[in-house]
């Protein structure tokens, strides 16, 4: 049972839905969905203390690439965050000539 009978954040109604959660640790990231409690006015998520210490315990794991029991995914890949302009700007001088 969650301490809280309504949000914390804006007092709006909380309602159990599973959720997707994505965790970091190091340079690896995890996804799993979890029971959560959810304001269904501005989308807060509470969790159980039990959930909160799973969380923590897949981190380390990640953090410390003891990835034993994890099912790969696919890749991840970081974008530059001027991606966008240096590619049009790039465009822009191929199409001059």
């Amino acid at each position: 049972m969650m301490p809280f009978k309504k949000c914390p954040i804006c007092g709006g109604e909380l309602k159990e839905k599973e959720v997707e959660k994505l965790l970091r640790g190091g340079n690896h990231t995890a996804t799993l969905r979890v029971h959560a409690e959810v304001c269904l006015y501005c989308g807060e998520r509470l969790y159980t203390e039990e959930t909160v210490r799973f969380f923590e315990q897949i981190r380390n794991k990640l953090k410390h690439q003891e990835l034993l029991g994890f099912q790969p995914l696919g890749q991840s890949f970081k974008v530059d965050v001027n991606w966008p302009n240096k590619a049009n700007a790039a465009d822009a001088r191929t199409s001059r000539g």
